[in-house]
C-alpha cells in the first residue's frame, strides 16, 4: 500500500518496500528485512544505504548484527519540501530558458492523465477563449476532478470563455458535462458524431481521439499544434458549425 506513491517520492522500488516494512515491523536485522519485504537479500544492503541517506532509515547498533528502524513517515513531507523549495529556486531560469525559446510552429504528442493535464495548463498560459468541436466528456474522470476545480478557477480568474459543440450522445445520456463548462454550448446532430474532438485556443490546436465518458485512457495520447493561421482556420470552421447548431433552449421560469 502507498508503493506507488512513495516512489513518486523518489524512492526506487526496492526502497519503498522496505521502508513500509519496517513502519510495519518497527525494528529488523538485514534478513528479516529481506524475508518480510520480499527483496532480495544481496539488494537490500544497497537499498538501507541509499535511505539512510535519504534519513529515512536509521541504524541500530548491535553486537552481533546491525538492525535498522525508520524515521518518522513525516520526514517524507520534509524532503518534499525540500524538493519543492529547491525546485523554485530555479524556477525563474527555466521559464527564462522556456519562454526564450520560440514556440510559434510547433507539433508535439501528449500522453495520458498527465497529459492532459499540461493541455490544460496550455489553457491557462495562454488565456485565451476555448472553441471545442466534438466534445465527449473526458473533462470528467475522476482524477481530474480536483485539478479541475483549480482550474475553472484560475480560468474564470483569466475571463476564459469556453464554447463548446458536444456530440450528440452527450446530450442524449445528459452527461454531468453540460454545463460543466458554463453556458456557451450546443449539440452537433447524431450523424456528426464522430470519434475525435478538437479544442482551439490562442494559436493552439489539440487534436483528440478515443476519450470521452468521463475517461481518458492511461495508453491515449493526442496531438497539439501551435500555429497561428492553423487556428485561426479553425476557429472559422467552429462558426459555421456553431451557427448550424441546436441551441439549448432556455429553461422557463413558470
Amino acid at each position: 500500500m502507498g508503493t506507488e506513491i512513495l516512489e513518486q517520492l523518489g524512492l526506487a522500488k526496492n526502497e519503498a518496500k522496505i521502508y513500509q516494512t519496517l513502519l510495519r515491523e518497527r525494528e529488523l536485522a538485514v534478513g528479516d528485512i529481506a524475508n518480510k519485504s520480499g527483496v532480495h537479500r544481496r539488494n537490500v544492503y544497497d537499498s538501507l544505504n541509499r535511505l539512510v541517506e535519504k534519513g529515512l532509515v536509521f541504524q541500530i547498533l548491535q553486537k552481533r548484527e546491525q538492525h535498522y528502524q525508520a524515521v518518522d513517515p513525516k520526514k517524507l513531507f520534509e524532503i518534499l519540501q525540500e524538493k519543492q523549495e529547491a525546485l523554485a529556486h530555479i524556477m525563474p531560469e527555466l521559464e527564462r530558458l522556456y519562454q526564450g525559446t520560440p514556440h510559434e510552429d510547433d507539433v508535439y504528442i501528449y500522453r495520458g492523465i498527465e497529459g492532459w493535464k499540461n493541455y490544460m495548463r496550455d489553457i491557462l498560459r495562454v488565456g485565451k477563449d476555448v472553441y471545442t468541436i466534438g466534445g465527449k466528456g473526458a473533462w470528467t474522470d475522476e482524477r481530474l476532478e480536483g485539478f479541475l476545480a483549480q482550474f475553472l478557477k484560475e480560468a474564470k480568474r483569466k475571463n476564459i470563455t469556453f464554447y463548446t459543440l458536444f456530440d450528440h450522445e452527450v446530450k442524449a445520456s445528459k452527461h454531468k458535462v453540460v454545463g460543466l463548462l458554463g453556458k456557451n454550448y450546443r449539440f452537433l446532430s447524431a450523424e456528426h458524431s464522430t470519434p475525435a474532438a478538437v479544442d482551439i485556443f490562442g494559436n493552439h490546436i489539440a487534436i483528440f481521439s478515443h476519450v470521452g465518458g468521463g475517461h481518458i485512457p492511461d495508453d491515449s495520447s493526442f496531438t497539439m499544434i501551435i500555429n497561428q493561421d492553423i487556428a485561426d482556420a479553425f476557429r472559422t470552421w467552429f462558426q459555421l458549425m456553431w451557427n448550424s447548431a441546436k441551441k439549448v433552449p432556455e429553461k422557463s421560469g413558470h
